[in-house]
């Protein structure tokens, strides 16, 4: 048996750089997300499989891609953020 290769292995890998560019994405984005890891997790696999279709197109250079997948994570946790935020009814102090 082959230890990281197969479907585990890609199921591991989808995890880690999800993790990866989910907390990238958090780091741009200004102020305390109040998200679990589960859900960075998400919004990064999202946002690196996004932003490869996306630049799959017009460059194979690695750096732009990841900079097109944290932008789009950075995006993607705002956009969470600001929902379950409103949705929460927090009222400023």
């Amino acid at each position: 048996m082959e230890i990281g290769g197969g479907f585990f292995g890609t199921i591991i890998s989808a995890l880690v750089v999800g993790l990866i560019i989910g907390a990238l994405g958090r780091l741009i984005v200004p102020g305390k997300q109040d998200m679990p890891i589960w859900l960075t997790i998400v919004i990064g696999i999202i946002a690196a499989l996004l932003g490869t279709a996306i630049m799959a197109s017009f460059t194979t250079s690695f750096w732009l891609t990841l900079i097109v997948q944290v932008v789009l994570a950075a995006i993607g946790v705002y956009l969470i953020s600001a929902i379950r935020g409103g949705r929460r009814g927090h009222s400023p102090a």
